[in-house]
């Protein structure tokens, strides 16, 4: 029986399977079919019916099998990798690997050396240059201290000049060059600063190589505090180099001689020291951070004197070469680690303010 039903599964002609005579439906007597042919197993079996069956009438007459689709796994597969930036830590699972990173503040990498150095230099001042130089300023006459500052100041007009010509702004180039006849002769060698009087009202302008490069886009690069210099960056060092070569290697003699270095260099010092004695007292005493402070005051300062190259802002032409009227109080935006915050530092009690001091050069006395 098996190997009937194998031919007639393997085969697509009709497999004769041999039986006893056939009853049919409404005949009374049992029949033989036409072609039927006896098997020699036919004895074996009960007498059922045999006829020609076809392999489809044979899978049809076989039960049914229900085959089911097994379908995707219900269960949600975790994703490989970091979740996605933005996503909820709820969201998270627990093998995450989330990178982040801390924000240095721009322009200071040196942060820990500049503060040491500030530090020492801090000490010194308070040791030696700001005794010395409040004695100087204490003990010189005005009229003196200030025709020694209009001299000094004098002498850097051809640097002002020069780099007014570079950043192509001939007007102010050529009041450059009237400042410097002018207080050359009438003004005796510079110690009188006459070009600001009337009738000229020529105000003396600050200028230097580093606002050039800062004009034509040079980034400040990194903040430097450095001992003898003070607050500086890479860029206004390079450019303050230049500025000191022009005159020595453009004129040579007395620039060049030690004779005329020195006295210059040390009364430079102390005319500056003695200028900004209150700018400084007020931003190392009354700063929770001085370090901080005095950075985010020089940088900003600088800003804002080669912004006001680029008609940006409105100021004191003579930018960083004078104090400004006041600082009080100057909290720098970012503190140093450790730094008390401005709520827990104590305030002094408020002083009688001051008449705000005009932007604009005032009339000199004759100085």
């Amino acid at each position: 029986m098996l190997v009937t039903m194998s031919a007639m599964l393997l085969t697509a002609a009709p497999v004769h399977v041999a039986a006893a005579p056939i009853a049919l439906p409404g005949v009374g007597a049992s029949v033989a079919l036409p072609g039927a042919v006896v098997s020699p197993f036919a004895d074996d079996f009960q007498p059922v019916a045999a006829m020609a069956v076809s392999p489809l009438a044979l899978a049809a007459s076989l039960p049914a099998i229900e085959i089911f689709a097994q379908g995707l796994p219900t269960q949600d597969i975790p994703p490989v990798g970091p979740a996605p930036l933005g996503t909820p830590p709820a969201q998270r699972t627990p093998n995450d690997i989330i990178v982040t990173g801390r924000k240095e503040t721009a322009g200071d990498p040196l942060r820990a050396v500049n503060a040491e150095s500030f530090a020492v230099t801090q000490k010194v001042d308070d040791a030696v240059i700001g005794p010395v130089a409040r004695t100087y300023k204490k003990t010189v006459p005005s009229p003196i201290r200030r025709g020694i500052h209009n001299f000094l100041y004098n002498l850097r007009e051809p640097i002002v000049f020069l780099n007014f010509l570079l950043q192509f702004k001939p007007g102010k180039a050529a009041e450059t060059v009237g400042r410097f006849a002018i207080n050359t002769t009438i003004g005796v060698a510079g110690v009188l600063d006459m070009a600001k009087k009337k009738p000229f009202h020529l105000p003396r302008r600050s200028n230097g190589f580093a606002n050039t490069l800062g004009y034509y886009g040079v980034k400040n690069g990194p903040f430097l505090f450095l001992p003898l210099v003070g607050p500086t960056t890479i860029r206004d060092l390079l450019g303050g180099a230049v500025d000191r070569l022009i005159l020595p290697v453009a004129i040579g003699k007395p620039f060049t001689s030690t004779a005329y270095a020195i006295p210059a260099g040390i009364l430079g010092a102390l005319d500056h020291r003695s200028e900004f004695d209150q700018t400084l007292k007020d931003l190392h005493d009354n700063s929770p951070d001085p370090y901080a402070a005095t950075r985010s005051f020089y940088l900003n300062r600088r800003q804002a004197e080669i912004d006001h190259l680029h008609g940006r802002v409105e100021g004191d032409p003579a930018g960083m070469s004078g104090p400004p009227p006041s600082v009080v109080p100057f909290v720098p935006s970012d503190l140093e680690p450790g730094a008390r915050p401005v709520s827990e530092v104590p305030m002094e009690a408020p002083e009688v303010a001051t008449p705000a001091v005009d932007a604009k050069p005032a009339a000199d006395t004759g100085q």
